[in-house]
């Protein structure tokens, strides 16, 4: 699939609430709706996985790298089945992206409010200016792939941010 992103008023359907819930696949991309609230949907998805790792984040040690690595297969899948249904890559509300992307962030940073804060503010901020690699990631792959590995670049990156500022501080 080669899509290219279009604008909100290009898009095939003004997805909504009614229309998330009809497909997996959008009920997964959309983070179970956390990507239609505004304003910043990238940053209400990076919340909803925040609030979610009170769950995830039980899942043990042994098995989390596999969980995770399941949730960015899922991601793929569902991420390229909305593009279809919308007729764009990457639209704004498709957060599962950053859902799946802030668990491998909140996996490795301590677990403290204080910590993770400083996480979520680091990745939010990669995520949106998307600087080097997260931004090469993103024009090289137009697709569902290229969707949820930009922002598992973001991820790696706010973690070696985050474990070189604690490290020196």
């Amino acid at each position: 699939m080669n899509m290219h992103k279009t604008s909100p008023s290009e898009l095939r359907v003004k997805p909504d609430l009614k229309w998330v819930w009809q497909k997996l696949s959008r009920i997964v991309a959309f983070g179970l709706g956390s990507g239609l609230l505004r304003p910043a949907r990238g940053t209400w998805g990076t919340l909803a996985a925040w609030w979610a790792w009170a769950w995830v984040g039980q899942i043990p040690e042994a098995i989390m790298g596999g969980f995770l690595a399941l949730m960015f297969v899922l991601g793929v899948w569902a991420c390229d089945q909305v593009a279809k249904d919308l007729g764009t890559v990457d639209f704004g509300g498709v957060v599962w992206d950053e859902i799946v992307a802030f668990w491998l962030v909140l996996w490795f940073v301590p677990d403290n409010i204080f910590a993770q804060a400083f996480a979520f503010l680091i990745f939010r901020l990669l995520d949106i200016w998307k600087p080097g690699p997260i931004a090469y990631v993103e024009k090289k792959f137009n697709n569902g792939f290229g969707v949820m590995l930009d922002d598992l670049v973001a991820a790696g990156l706010t973690i070696l941010l985050f474990a070189l500022f604690y490290r020196v501080f």
